[in-house]
């Protein structure tokens, strides 16, 4: 059994997984944005204590940020200010004396969602939108990482402004004083103001999707994190802009976009590192 781990800016996820079920999970929230790196790691260790439960043999932990998955070190982690070098792997094996393994998050996610995709579609790229935006790849059932397991963070990309991520994750809507869950249950109640918001993202992420496509070719993209709770309320505008962005119609005729927010996926991904 392996204990998987997937911490974002806004909520920690921690799921006993064996196989390619969860069969125990917790959902807490994430770090102070004004813990010291001395914290966190006290914080994150003591609830992974509460998980490990006889049987437990190995830890995998998707993080937000560039990592060195050999050494488990975090680079840079995105909405952890104190998590700037971290060397995850050798502070949990030093106190657990369990195996550790560490990668991008969004990496995570694309191995747990190429798990429940299967093998038909050779391809598949999926996109998170949580707090920030990321993506990772898998080809023929292996990850396609980058030396850093950078190879996903076109998010940063710049797109009228700022960056895609501002436009296609949570920041989209805090940025107009919204929350994205009261926003979805409006659209659900058929608000137009509320319709018309996501309308408007789904022009963004339209706009995003052809950028993955022009660099990874997909045969299939999956829509993670908790904003793709949201997908029937923008997929129409985002399928609009994603034809009007990227010119090869045969290739989006084929191509399949699918949301799958299950946050198990992310855990069965992080698992599966072991």
């Amino acid at each position: 059994m392996t204990l998987g781990i997937d911490i974002g800016g806004t909520t920690i996820n921690l799921g006993l997984v064996d196989g390619a079920q969860v069969v125990k999970k917790l959902q807490i929230p994430s770090f102070p944005k004004t813990a010291t790196l001395d914290d966190t790691l006290i914080y994150l260790g003591d609830q992974i204590e509460r998980f490990l439960v006889p049987g437990v043999k190995q830890i995998g932990i998707g993080v937000p940020s560039l990592t060195d998955p050999v050494k488990g070190i975090v680079y840079n982690a995105a909405n952890i200010p104190s998590w700037d070098v971290v060397p995850l792997k050798e502070t949990l094996e030093a106190r657990f004396d369990i195996p550790v393994f560490v990668n991008n998050d969004a990496n995570c996610y694309a191995l747990g969602a190429a798990v429940k995709i299967g093998k038909s579609l050779p391809t598949v790229v999926t996109v998170t939108l949580g707090t920030g935006t990321g993506v990772g790849i898998v080809i023929d059932g292996k990850l396609f990482s980058g030396t850093h397991c950078g190879s996903g963070e076109i998010g940063s990309i710049p797109y009228e402004g700022a960056d895609y991520e501002t436009f296609c994750s949570k920041k989209y809507f805090t940025a107009r004083g919204l929350d994205p869950r009261v926003l979805s249950r409006q659209a659900g109640a058929g608000d137009e103001a509320a319709l018309a918001h996501y309308r408007d993202f789904g022009r963004h992420m339209g706009r995003f999707l052809a950028v993955v496509m022009y660099a990874y070719d997909a045969d299939c993209i999956v829509l993670g994190g908790g904003i793709a709770n949201a997908f029937p309320y923008f997929s129409e505008s985002m399928w609009e802009f994603l034809r009007c962005s990227y010119p090869y119609a045969s290739a989006l005729d084929l191509l399949k976009i699918v949301a799958m927010p299950e946050e198990d996926t992310a855990l069965v991904g992080a698992a599966s590192l072991a």
